[in-house]
């Protein structure tokens, strides 16, 4: 058998998943339920520090999409919290700077950095108030966040236009989406994603930020957030102490804790 392939930002990304793969995304409803009979193994996972955590939610979805994951979260010695911003409908007036006073406000009154998780949309705010703020960021993860190569890789371009009534391929041009923040930054993604290419998701090598990743899960786009693997990988990178950041990859190969293989099969053996 051949070896698996590596993952490589400069395969064609500019065409959106097939229609086969968004049929798929009905798996999310299986990622959902496996998490109850995956709950004793995810509460193996390494314990928080107490730090705070602020959640974005993905495009057309609110707080309640990140609700399962910040209960998780809370189990495990975190401070999360969601965004409070209703319906993510894009980047309209005031959306950052909402972000952004609530990030302060966070660092301010905890006197601590904040980690930042975003899904897929919610991803792209997590990683840029990252890199206007990075003295009150502690790290920053991605769940099937589209940053790199064209706007057109996801199904979800057209609803963006909709949603925020903003020209998608301006918005876009205004940003350098592709640069990494400089922190711990992890990019969680799947080969299966029905709406976003999963090439889009691939950061690549970055010679100004060491601390940049590439996670690959076997999940659906809709499913990222609700999916078990995702749950233990987001745990482990959380429970890093600052300053002592491996990548997983590396954290992986070492076996670390017994239950990682359980809880988190090798998406190149699938």
């Amino acid at each position: 058998m051949s070896a698996p392939t590596q993952p490589s930002p400069d395969e064609p990304h500019d065409q959106p998943p097939s229609a086969w793969l968004m049929a798929l995304e009905l798996r999310a409803l299986w990622e959902f339920g496996a998490l109850l009979p995956a709950w004793p193994m995810l509460n193996k996972a390494p314990k928080g520090d107490g730090h705070a955590v602020m959640l974005f939610p993905g495009l057309s979805a609110n707080d309640v999409s990140t609700l399962p994951l910040r209960y998780y979260l809370q189990s495990l010695n975190y401070t999360p919290w969601g965004w409070e911003q209703g319906f993510n409908l894009g980047p309209r007036a005031g959306v950052m700077d909402q972000a952004k006073s609530k990030l302060v406000r966070t660092f301010e009154s905890t006197g601590r950095k904040v980690s930042l998780i975003g899904w897929s949309l919610g991803g792209v705010y997590a990683r840029e108030l990252a890199k206007e703020m990075p003295h009150m960021v502690r790290s920053v993860i991605t769940l099937g966040t589209p940053f790199a190569g064209s706007y057109k890789a996801t199904h979800a371009w057209r609803i963006y236009q909709l949603a925020s009534g903003r020209n998608v391929e301006r918005e876009a041009a205004s940003y350098n989406l592709p640069a990494a923040p400089p922190v711990p930054t992890s990019s969680i993604y799947t080969r299966t994603d029905g709406v976003v290419a999963w090439q889009a998701s691939i950061q690549a090598p970055c010679t100004i930020n060491a601390q940049t990743e590439n996670i690959e899960v076997i999940a659906s786009h809709m499913g990222l957030g609700l999916n078990p693997s995702t749950w233990w990988a987001v745990a482990d990178r959380l429970a890093q102490a600052e300053g002592q950041w491996q990548p997983f990859a590396k954290h992986k190969r070492q076996g670390k804790g017994r239950w990682h293989g359980l809880i988190f099969p090798d998406p190149a053996r699938a």
